[in-house]
Formats: structure tokens, sequence, C-alpha cells
């Protein structure tokens, strides 16, 4: 019995809309208008409002040869909400735009929107608007989430402080083996199309890439024990890009590890399997959607109640440089491409 197949002509735009956000509930106090309107409408009822915009193109940040719909839909509101948490901010709502070809069907859109909703309900956000387009180049995807903070208690890149403490959320460099391993399937299987995939049972590295989390539990611990970070952002492009940005925008240096970057141990038997460098994987990865931040060193004895953080160094004065000390105790300068500083 072959799949139903609904042509999104036959629904029209609007009626596209409707049906494609049929299911998704209010649960913010703040969402007054939703979809459905030619604007949505909010009230923060005196917070500060924060808001942020992804644009994720087919072939450049996304393989559907290998990324469910599904999944991408999830994905692309939790890389959002990655950044809403990264200014120590709560995400509530979101708005989603697509531009689509003719090879996509209603039942397609379906399972994209599917993840969205329940991305939606897992953080607790309402979906409130966007647009549907036709696109000639592949699936387009505009997500924009707003989210809301008490005032002056956002955190923003460029407040670092000399002595403060280095942290990250969560283990590094998995996102990027995932891809690493997808990658190689898919080039067999094009030269190959007899030949299975084969993913090796690879579960923790391919989800880490397909379905990220963003760090809610972090922020609420955050509020839980009163700390807020001296700087903060989110890991989109890998370790050492982000911290580079934190010490340019505060005008800082920094000390950080090897030893102490916290790296699954999945990703490192992974790493070692594809004969590539853990540290390396760790630093220059990406899509990792991990919280970088800085504290006060007076919060260390709170930060030791959390084994979702690491401190892997300290901020020093710009003139020390931003540098990496290796497990054999040699220093190197941290480039945004990584590990490739050390193989001089």
């Amino acid at each position: 019995m072959s799949e139903q197949r609904t042509e999104v002509a036959t629904l029209g735009e609007f009626g596209l809309i409707d049906h494609l956000t049929k299911n998704f509930e209010i649960q913010n106090a703040s969402t007054i208008v939703t979809v459905g309107d030619d604007a949505a409408v909010i009230d923060h009822f005196g917070k500060q409002t924060v808001i942020t915009t992804d644009l994720l193109l087919e072939g450049v940040h996304f393989d559907l040869m290998y990324t469910p719909l599904k999944h991408l839909g999830y994905k692309s509101v939790v890389v959002n909400l990655s950044d809403v948490y990264a200014m120590n901010a709560i995400p509530t709502q979101i708005t989603v735009s697509i531009g689509i070809s003719n090879r996509f069907s209603v039942e397609a859109l379906n399972e994209f929107y599917e993840g969205i909703h329940f991305a939606c309900e897992k953080y607790g956000v309402d979906l409130i608007g966007g647009d549907t387009s036709a696109s000639h180049k592949g699936f387009v995807i505009s997500v924009t989430a707003i989210g809301e903070v008490a005032p002056d208690n956002f955190v923003k890149r460029s407040t670092a402080e000399k002595g403060d403490l280095i942290c990250v959320s969560g283990d590094l460099g998995g996102a990027f083996l995932g891809l690493t391993l997808l990658e190689r399937e898919k080039k067999i299987w094009l030269e190959h199309p007899n030949v299975q995939p084969d993913l090796e049972d690879e579960k923790y590295i391919t989800g880490r890439l397909l379905k990220p989390e963003a760090r809610k539990d972090i922020i609420a611990f955050f509020e839980q024990q009163q700390i807020k970070p001296t700087a903060m952002m989110d890991i989109s492009d890998g370790l050492s890009s982000e911290l580079l940005h934190i010490c340019k925008q505060s005008n800082t240096g920094c000390r950080i590890y090897e030893e102490k970057l916290p790296i699954a141990e999945d990703s490192r038997k992974a790493a070692f399997k594809f004969g590539l460098d853990p540290t390396a994987c760790a630093l220059s990865g990406g899509e990792d959607y991990e919280l970088l931040f800085t504290l006060k060193q007076e919060a260390y004895d709170k930060l030791v109640l959390n084994e979702e953080i690491s401190v892997i160094g300290y901020i020093t004065d710009a003139e020390e440089g931003t540098k990496i000390i290796t497990k054999g105790g040699n220093t190197f300068d941290i480039t945004a491409q990584g590990w490739t500083a050390f193989k001089a």
C-alpha cells in the first residue's frame, strides 16, 4: 500500500498554516495573540525581551539524506532556544518560516511540524507565527525565538573579567563525530547504492548531531543557586571559536586545560575509531549547543553541586593571550580552527 501524498497546492498558503499549526496550544501568559492574525501580540509584564533569529539552509546546515524531518523540526527550534538561554533568559515564543519546493508533500511537512511541536512542548514555548513560501533552491527554514529576562539579568559575551572561572556544560565534540560518521556512510551509499548504511550502533554521537538539546537545566540551576555568569554564549561553532569571541569582546585572555575538557566516553571511542583526536573534536567540532560561561571564583562551591558543569580554565589579562595547556604540560595558542595550531 503506497503512502498517501497530499500536494501543498491543494491547501493553499493559509490552509497549510492552519493545518500545520492546529495542534499547538498556548503555554505562556505572555502570549496574547498567536497564529492566525496579521501579527502576534506578546506582553512580558515588565520583563526585558530577548530576540534571536537563525536561518537553516538545505545543503549548508543540514542534509536530508540522513536527517529525518521530525528531527530537523526539533533541532530548528532547539538551536534558537539555545541562543536565548545563552543570554540567561527563558524562551517563551517562536516564529517559524519555511521555503519549500514541490517535492515536499503535506505529509512531509507534517513530520517537520511534529518535531517543532515536540520541542515547543518540551521547552514550554509557543509558536506564534511565521510564513511559507515557494523555494527553488531546497528547503529553507528561518526561526525567530523570543524570550524574557528580569531587568538587567541578561548576560552578554563582553563582560568576562580577569580571574573568572571558564566553564562549559555537558560534553563536547559528539555532534562533529556524528556528522563525520553520517557523511562517511552517505559517501559510501552514493558510490554503492546497494550497500546499507552501517551506523555501528553509534547512537550517542548521531543523536548529538540530529537531536541536540538546549541547556534549560543549567539556566534553572543558576536561578536556583542565585548565580549570574559574568559572560556567556552557546557553543555552535566550536569551543575554541566561542572562547575567542568572549576574550575578544571582553578584552581579556584565557588559560584552559586539555585534561579538563569534558568528552563523553562514546565520543572518545568514536574519535579513536575514526582516526581523529578527541581534543581536536572538542575544540573545533561545533553544533554541541552546550553553554560556555565565565563565573566569579566565589561561585565555585555552588558549581560542584552540578555534575553537568566542568571548569576548564580561567580568564587572564589580554596581554597573556589565549592559551591551552596540553596534558603534557605544553602551552599553545588557541585558534579558531582549534587543534591545527598543535600540528607544528
